[in-house]
C-alpha cells in the first residue's frame, strides 16, 4: 500500500493524463483488482498518508503537501474556463 488512488491529473510536473486515463477515477478498488488480475488491492487513505509522513491529519483549508492528484483540490485555481479534465499539456513526447 503506497498511496491513495490517483484520481485526478497533476499539472505540477508529473504530467499525468486526464481523468479519463486514470483507472482509479473510473473503477472501484474491486474492479481495478479484477482488471489487473490481482487477488487483492488496497490503498492508504489521504489522512493515513498524512499521518505516515507528517504525523498529523490533513488540514483541508491549507494542506501541508500537494495532494491534488488524490483529492482533486488544487493549491491554485486553474485559469477561467478550464477544468482539470480539459487542460492538455504541450509536451513534445
Amino acid at each position: 500500500i503506497a498511496s491513495p488512488p490517483t484520481t485526478h491529473p497533476c499539472f505540477y510536473g508529473v504530467d499525468t493524463p486526464s481523468r479519463d486515463h486514470l483507472i482509479a477515477a473510473q473503477m472501484s478498488v474491486d474492479e481495478i483488482a479484477a482488471e489487473i488480475g490481482a487477488d487483492s488491492l488496497s490503498f492508504i487513505s489521504v489522512d493515513g498518508l498524512y499521518r505516515a509522513i507528517a504525523d498529523a491529519k490533513r488540514q483541508p483549508d491549507a494542506p501541508q503537501f500537494c495532494d491534488a492528484c488524490f483529492t482533486g483540490e488544487y493549491p491554485i485555481q486553474l485559469a477561467a474556463g478550464l477544468s482539470a479534465n480539459k487542460v492538455s499539456h504541450g509536451s513534445s513526447r
